[in-house]
């Protein structure tokens, strides 16, 4: 935790309502995003009980599972839950856009011009908390290697044929979830941590009404005393009013009003069973079936008001986030996601198989480098986008902003021509690790006209720091153009406020990797040796 946010969290404990870590939306939100409520049986996090999803925060769709431990049942829910959301994902691949690019000859090396599909929007997914993106991934993992009666070899329980189609998708959307700054898949608990600080634990801040509390306390009662009341206030009937849903269930509501649904509906389709093998009663076969349809429905509106909170909290924190004025690189870290997206729809529609148990070494490698080269994006971009994220930079010394208070021209002369280098004197009240010799980068670069009105990237090294008397001077070395003058606007002029900053502001591309083909036995071969097979702890016995 940085110092920043600690300083926020002591200050919403003062002023009992959560406090600004952002001044910016850091996370892309769609205008119709799927909100997902999952809940699980306890003690057996990969058993689905029930699901509530939509794009209509007025018109939820409910899909329960009444006997977890049966497989038919859990198939069949799954193949609701694919039914409602498969054609929500698939509908953003139709409507693309041409990118050009290049395309490197595998026999001659020669590099061509193509011309590539990118899906003009994405699908994006919010569940309440991490548990839930997990879940998911559990899910995927389970499902999308499983046979279907489509199958040559469909086994002793088939899946219905949207099972595995449903998997791959969650997987994919759960493995890209774990990429810093992505937005296809969102936790709504780490979406409101990372703008606002509350005045308790990061642990407390899973239980999502608890989190809300912070930003919307009762009328009277401070953050603190809203989310005690929103963790442990029941009804009459010894309900949570704010169950932990998402995909948890708690204790007391299982016991007392789960477990006797499950086992009325379960006794109810023993009877009907019973009933169906004995000859002659169809009137009583009638009325068994109206028992297991009262039965379903009463175990429906027992999970339906568990789960209601849940996503009507969800929708409520939606509600916050949208308030807060985009960031300025949300839409290449969303155009990131849209790549992913048309891959991951490409490799389906050229039939490609699942996605690996395990992956082969090579793979593994470049999604590490892939996470901490868009973690090190993440970090420099939101830094730029907004000032307290910079200002947590500057109180750890790996930035500082100030005036500028002079400007003097300057040349190296080493070469056959004299080349630009002035001096630039800032006054700062920061304290950074400001050392002779060091290199900096001035944030948000050059402003010239001349760049297609973007910045340029300019870089400078320290010439002399005095803490003293609170100014740095730096000597630029970039940033000014290929003439024997600087260009205009390329030096920042006095009275002007700048930042410079200890680190780079772009992320450093990493050491190519061998293709899965030319990987050594050593490191995962012999080629194509993927297990794509089920261990027991993915089938469902």
């Amino acid at each position: 935790m940085s110092l920043l946010s600690t300083l926020a969290r002591l200050e919403a404990v003062r002023s009992g309502r959560a406090e600004p870590l952002a001044t910016v939306r850091h996370r892309h939100l769609s205008q119709r995003p799927m909100v997902l409520v999952p809940f699980a049986a306890a003690g057996e996090s990969g058993a689905p009980l029930a699901m509530l999803l939509g794009t209509d925060r007025a018109a939820p769709h409910l899909h329960i599972v009444p006997q977890p431990l049966n497989r038919t049942q859990r198939f069949d829910f799954l193949a609701r839950v694919a039914a409602d959301l498969l054609p929500y994902l698939e509908s953003f691949g139709t409507e693309v856009e041409q990118i050009e690019g290049s395309e490197k000859d595998s026999g001659t090396g020669e590099k061509t011009q193509v011309l590539r599909e990118l899906c003009t929007d994405a699908p994006q997914l919010i569940v309440p908390n991490g548990a839930s993106v997990q879940h998911l991934s559990l899910l995927g993992r389970s499902t999308r290697f499983r046979r279907t009666a489509e199958d040559a070899d469909p086994g002793l329980y088939p899946a219905p044929t949207q099972v595995p189609l449903l998997g791959r998708w969650l997987t994919h959307l759960t493995e890209r979830a774990q990429v810093p700054g992505s937005s296809l898949l969102l936790s709504m608990t780490a979406l409101l941590a990372r703008h606002w600080a509350t005045g308790q634990s990061h642990l407390e801040d899973q239980h999502l009404a608890a989190q809300l509390a912070w930003h919307l306390p009762r009328p009277g009662l401070t953050g603190a005393e809203t989310a005690l009341l929103a963790e442990t206030e029941r009804d009459v009937h010894g309900r949570l009013t704010h169950p932990p849903a998402g995909p948890v269930t708690d204790p007391r509501f299982d016991e007392l009003l789960l477990a006797p649904a499950i086992n009325r509906h379960d006794s109810a389709l023993a009877a009907l069973a019973g009933l169906q093998q004995a000859p002659g009663r169809p009137e009583q076969v009638e009325q068994a079936r109206l028992h297991v349809k009262q039965a379903s429905e009463q175990l429906r509106s027992v999970l339906e008001q568990e789960l209601l909170p849940t996503w009507r909290d969800v929708w409520r924190g939606l509600d916050l986030l949208y308030a807060l004025p985009p960031a300025a690189h949300l839409g290449e870290r969303w155009e990131s996601d849209r790549w992913s997206y048309t891959g991951h729809r490409d490799r389906l529609a050229a039939g490609e198989p699942p996605q690996p148990r395990q992956d082969d070494a090579v793979t593994a490698a470049r999604k590490l480098a892939q996470r901490e080269r868009e973690q090190a994006r993440l970090a420099v971009q939101e830094a730029l986008d907004d000032p307290l994220a910079m200002a947590e930079h500057r109180l750890a010394g790996e930035a500082f902003a100030g005036t500028v208070v002079g400007v003097a021209l300057d040349y190296d002369t080493s070469g056959r021509s004299p080349k630009p280098r002035p001096l630039v004197t800032v006054r700062t009240d920061d304290r950074p690790h400001a050392d002779p010799g060091r290199e900096v980068h001035r944030a948000g670069g050059s402003p010239r006209p001349e760049a297609g009105g973007g910045p340029v990237a300019q870089k400078a090294v320290i010439v002399e720091s005095d803490p003293a008397g609170g100014t740095v001077t730096v000597r630029v070395l970039s940033g000014m153009g290929r003439k024997k003058e600087p260009e205009p606007g390329s030096l920042p002029e006095p009275g002007e406020q700048i930042v410079f900053t200890l680190f780079e502001l772009t992320s450093r591309q990493s050491a190519p990797l061998p293709e899965p083909d030319d990987t050594p036995w050593t490191h995962g071969g012999p080629p194509g040796a993927a297990d794509h097979s089920l261990t027991a702890a993915e089938e469902w016995e």
